[in-house]
């Protein structure tokens, strides 16, 4: 992280033109974009910040809160905290019984997560963002039905044990890869310039609200439709993650911050925000 540079915005917001100007000279070739995307930028940086004002005045920029407060509620609803919640019982029942045990099944998960999480980060402008938020749901979705299969037909035997292992990791590599990092860049980056601190703050606080809520349900959910049915839920509920993602979800790799709020502000279906128009 310390070697990233500093964003241009950031940079002119703080007078910092040649600074700006410098980055901008990394990421395109020719001098005249490098122009063009320093005023657009420098532009930007002068409206002032009105969400709420904004979120009741402008039906647009109401389609991005909403949009971003569906992804954080599927992200929860990916079904992360369950799996994190009822992973020592998985790892106890493979036979990770004792404390070095469980500090080692720790150590696994921690290790699953953060490759999965910079491979994301190696391919997420390479691939797209709805590519590899497909992928992961698909994986997720796996994960889920086989933890659902295994505890259908009791954890018993050191095959189903480390199958149950495995697909619980399946899970969270496939969380890891896709929803966990993705869906807070996509509400960073559908949010207009004029609102996007106010999206943002508002997106946040539904992911918290549904975490509890999610937290909350579960072991009701747990008790009343029993372990196998409820591992399954969550996995028709990350097939339907992925058509939300299909019809509302914007392909915004390549397409710059200005290029999204104008589009936004135009009109243009949510999924066809930052297209280039043919």
């Amino acid at each position: 992280m310390l070697a990233l540079p500093d964003s241009p915005r950031w940079l002119l917001q703080r007078n910092r033109v040649d600074e700006a100007r410098a980055v901008l000279r990394r990421l395109y070739a020719n001098p005249a974009d490098v122009q063009a995307e320093l005023e657009q930028v420098s532009e930007d940086n002068t409206r002032p910040q009105r969400g709420w004002n904004l979120l009741r005045r402008n039906s647009n920029f109401r389609r991005s809160v909403l949009l971003g407060v569906v992804l954080q509620v599927f992200q929860q609803l990916t079904g992360i905290n369950v799996v994190m919640y009822y992973a020592p019982r998985i790892f106890e029942l493979a036979g990770f019984g004792t404390h070095e045990q469980q500090l080692w099944a720790t150590v696994i998960v921690g290790l699953v997560n953060v490759i999965a999480t910079f491979g994301a980060i190696a391919f997420v402008d390479r691939w797209g963002r709805k590519p590899i938020l497909y992928a992961g749901c698909a994986v997720m979705a796996i994960g889920m039905c086989a933890l659902g299969f295994l505890l259908h037909m009791g954890v018993a035997g050191l095959t189903v044990q480390v199958l149950a292992v495995a697909s619980l990791l399946l899970f969270l590599a496939g969380f890891a890869m896709s929803a966990g990092p993705l869906v807070w860049i996509l509400c960073s980056e559908i949010q207009p310039q004029q609102g996007r601190d106010f999206g943002i703050a508002v997106s946040t606080l539904v992911n918290w609200v549904a975490n509890m809520a999610v937290a909350a349900t579960f072991l009701s959910l747990l008790s009343t439709a029993g372990e196998s049915n409820t591992f399954l839920l969550y996995a028709v509920l990350n097939v339907v993650f992925a058509i939300v993602v299909f019809f509302y979800v914007p392909e915004t790799r390549g397409a710059s911050l200005e290029k999204l709020d104008n589009d936004l502000m135009a009109g243009k279906r949510l999924r066809d925000l930052g297209k280039v128009d043919r």
